[in-house]
């Protein structure tokens, strides 16, 4: 099994649009797809709206998406073509507590994407890439951590301004992908995935292609 982790800056930067490229661009890799959301405070770590992803009983949850209608992120992975869709919701800073849980998914997948920054605190992926805006100054903790991390990323281009993020190094021992929404997931994002993968000694899917 090989393992995708695809991160970023902020929230709304393109993550999960990226993720659903990736699935619907390499579908013979039958993918597991997982969302991960950290909630706090009767707010939705997604868009710092109130919301009810917070669980009452304890400090994670993980649901199988079965809706295709594309209306949530995990739905979107579905109908991209994912063969398994989770969203693990937990509370801040106790992601840990549903490693355990994931783990189990991740031993019963063919090859599994991860839309997260902090899940890099617990696996080490194949290949994880980072999403950047420079239209957003906002730069999460989580993500700067783990940037040092990034294999490759996927930069929003902004004709307007250059990237203004004081300490960020965007260039050092990385690939650098810009993009243009609507596109998220060009040609050469996509070739450079297949490549990772491929070099991967048991990856699953390597004789699919």
């Amino acid at each position: 099994m090989a393992i995708v982790v695809i991160g970023g800056h902020s929230r709304n930067v393109g993550k999960t649009s990226v993720v659903a490229g990736v699935i619907a661009k390499l579908p013979s890799y039958n993918w597991t797809a997982f969302k991960l959301t950290q909630f706090g405070h009767g707010r939705c770590s997604l868009n710092g709206k109130p919301c009810q992803c917070e669980t009452a009983d304890h400090a994670w949850a993980i649901t199988e998406e079965k809706d295709r209608s594309g209306k949530t992120d995990s739905s979107r992975f579905l109908v991209a073509g994912a063969k398994h869709s989770f969203w693990v919701r937990t509370a801040q800073g106790q992601l840990d507590k549903a490693i355990p849980a994931i783990q189990r998914r991740l031993d019963g997948a063919e090859n599994a994407i991860l839309e997260s920054n902090s899940i890099m605190k617990f696996i080490q992926p194949d290949v994880y890439i980072s999403v950047l805006d420079p239209a957003n100054e906002d730069f999460k903790s989580s993500a700067q951590q783990y940037l040092e991390r990034a294999d490759a990323i996927i930069l929003h281009r902004d004709r307007s301004r250059e990237p203004r993020w004081p300490g960020i190094s965007l260039t050092v021992g990385r690939s650098v992908f810009v993009i243009d929404p609507p596109e998220y997931v060009s040609g050469e994002v996509v070739e450079f995935v297949e490549q990772r993968l491929k070099a991967h000694p048991s990856f699953a899917g390597s004789q699919k292609h």
